[in-house]
């Protein structure tokens, strides 16, 4: 009788999944486009009236996008007021969109881990799986690896493709 042997299992290669370095916290956006009158010009008392009144609480806890999708020229100010207001409630708070949010959040994860557990393997990027993995992430995992990985590649451990290999 012929023994399985798991090629898979015994070629020491690591699969990792970018999933926990999604952000956790709820990702909520702050547009300045409901602040502008007729939607081009932000007026400074109006502006700041309409901050005080507003409640902050629902954006505890959030990572908060401060943006506008008004085609305006918006004063630096205005947004540096929105931040002074979300700080003390928000997880975090950063100027741009959701999207660049979020990737912003996964490069700050992927960038603060240990990257020692990976020096000289074989890494393979786990491709497949049901929740959206921003493109970001796959860029910002393979900078980070890159310098210490003896190989990476993308997929899954049967049906892998090359993306680096040292020389």
């Amino acid at each position: 009788m012929e023994t399985i042997v798991n090629r898979v299992a015994e070629s020491g290669i690591i699969t990792l999944d970018l999933t926990p370095f999604l952000p956790a916290e709820e990702v909520a956006v702050f547009d300045l486009k409901p602040f502008l009158f007729r939607e081009m010009i932000l007026r400074e008392k109006d502006y700041r009236a309409a901050l005080a009144a507003m409640d902050w609480e629902q954006y505890r806890n959030h990572n908060v996008a401060l943006t506008c999708t008004a085609d305006a020229i918006i004063p630096v100010w205005a947004y540096m007021l929105a931040a002074s207001s979300l700080e003390p409630v928000a997880s975090s708070v950063y100027f741009g969109t959701e999207t660049e949010m979020i990737n912003a959040l996964i490069q700050n994860r992927i960038n603060a881990m240990d990257i020692d557990e990976y020096a000289d393997k074989r890494v393979v990027i786990k491709g497949c799986g049901d929740t959206h993995i921003p493109e970001a992430a796959y860029v910002a995992i393979t900078r980070r690896l890159r310098v210490v990985v003896k190989s990476l590649m993308y997929g899954e451990p049967c049906s892998m493709v090359p993306v680096y290999k040292r020389k």
